[in-house]
């Protein structure tokens, strides 16, 4: 649904984006991840055209925004939905008026913004504070009056410009199962852009990884979170996998990658009762990647068959010695 092919950006001679090119399928949630000033907000302003590319293309259903005249640019962010960081909510307006003002300027009548409003609010749980002003808001509730702004016009496309960084963890996760839930229900196509691998890890289906205006890695998120490739990433993720021969452990150090079913089962119980190796865990990290279990371990070994025990693990999972 989304193409950029080879786009760059600059301001003077700072360059924010480097020959970028990413695709993003209808219906994804896509992840765009980075350190500050890799490039992330300039490339969600060319998404909806509030910046263009110095050179490259940038594709919405095979449309190149950067041709699109300002009529074609009105009927493109019609399409494009936003939300931001600091919510962009106008103090002076109550929630149903801030809600209601896209349609507005689109030239909606009453009852059609009356009816739309109310079934916005209805779906982000904000029934009850139609007629509350901003100021009498939790962060949380002000980013829901801003998603259900961003979609009054029925969009396609969602942008998320850090759409989290200002809230709590227990409020992030909420947020996040709401635009999971408008993702699945309304098939929506979600770009978001963040500097926090949880919230890739969270919801997003697939991730790129922007540093210094060029992608140096894009992938699934197991991909990614499972075996970065890039330096960049893995700084981003604070995982080294080549570190593990520096832990402190008398014996033979691995690493070991689990997705699914794999990641829950007693799995090395059993390897360990089978082959006869004592194993430790040094380091690691079991969860979820969106809705798939995952670990990632560090194993210590000592004794017994230690082919048979990596042979066994990495039937069920990857191995990095």
């Amino acid at each position: 649904m989304i193409e950029l092919d080879k786009v760059s950006k600059a301001f003077g001679a700072q360059a924010a984006l480097r020959e970028v090119t990413l695709t993003v399928p209808r219906g994804e949630v896509f992840g765009i991840i980075g350190r500050s000033g890799a490039g992330k907000s300039t490339l969600v302003r060319l998404l909806n055209g509030l910046e263009r590319p110095d050179a490259g293309a940038v594709l919405i259903d095979a449309v190149d925004v950067t041709q699109l005249a300002p009529a074609g640019l009105r009927g493109l962010r019609r399409r494009v939905g936003m939300i931001f960081q600091n919510f962009g909510l106008l103090s002076s307006r109550t929630v149903l008026d801030n809600v209601a003002l896209p349609l507005r300027i689109a030239g909606t009548d009453r009852a059609g913004i009356a009816a739309r409003v109310a079934q916005l609010l209805g779906r982000v749980g904000l029934e009850d504070h139609a007629d509350k002003y901003p100021a009498q808001l939790s962060g949380g509730q002000k980013q829901r009056v801003g998603i259900a702004r961003a979609l009054a016009t029925g969009p396609d496309i969602l942008l998320c410009d850090e759409a989290t960084s200002a809230l709590d963890p227990e409020t992030t996760r909420s947020i996040l199962a709401l635009l999971a839930d408008l993702n699945r229900d309304l098939g929506l196509t979600i770009v978001l852009i963040t500097h926090e691998m949880d919230v890739v890890r969270q919801v997003c289906d697939r991730v790129a990884v922007l540093h210094a205006g060029r992608v140096v890695e894009t992938g699934s998120v197991a991909d990614i979170f499972l075996g970065p490739q890039a330096s960049e990433t893995r700084a981003l993720l604070a995982t080294h996998a080549d570190g593990v021969d520096r832990l402190p452990f008398a014996g033979r150090t691995v690493r070991l990658l689990l997705l699914g079913e794999a990641a829950s089962s007693p799995l090395l119980t059993r390897v360990a009762r089978d082959t006869g190796v004592d194993m430790t865990i040094l380091d690691g990290h079991v969860g979820r990647l969106k809705d798939v279990p995952f670990g990632e371990l560090t194993l210590g070994l000592l004794g017994g068959d230690q082919e048979a025990a990596l042979a066994a693990l990495a039937h069920h999972g990857t191995v990095i010695a």
